[in-house]
């Protein structure tokens, strides 16, 4: 059986250094720095890997972060894997929990997250299982 969290968060990206320095390269290595409120307490670290194309509303990332916190009442720490591409200015994204990343009260967890972007503010569903 599914459950369902709701919330926001604030978060913090900064530039990183690439390995590939070629000039002109359309590529980005940034960190992430999560606060989630509401049903997901928790904070978050990682990495954002992406790239840019000729066409501006087009680009992909990569990104893996680790969630440390409290979720619905159950503290642990989990992992989520990002994979988005933007294609002429249409979005599509997956975020999905790393299988086995669960630990603590949150072994077994399952799941995958939407992020919502409105009036500036970020917020997240999240439908998961705990088995």
């Amino acid at each position: 059986m599914s459950t369902h969290a709701a919330g926001t968060f604030d978060v913090k990206l900064s530039p990183l250094p690439l390995a590939d320095t070629s000039e002109g390269t359309l590529l980005a290595r940034l960190s992430i720095d999560k606060q989630f409120h509401g049903d997901l307490d928790a904070t978050s670290k990682g990495e954002m890997l992406s790239a840019g194309t000729a066409v501006k509303t087009s680009a992909g990332y990569v990104a893996i972060e680790r969630v440390s916190g409290i979720l619905h009442g159950r503290r642990g720490t989990f992992v989520l894997q990002h994979s988005g591409t933007m294609t002429r200015g249409a979005p599509a994204l997956t975020i999905t929990v790393v299988p086995d990343s669960g630990v603590d009260e949150l072994v077994g967890l399952t799941g995958e997250m939407s992020i919502i972007i409105a009036n500036g503010q970020h917020s997240y569903e999240f439908d998961y299982t705990l088995s």
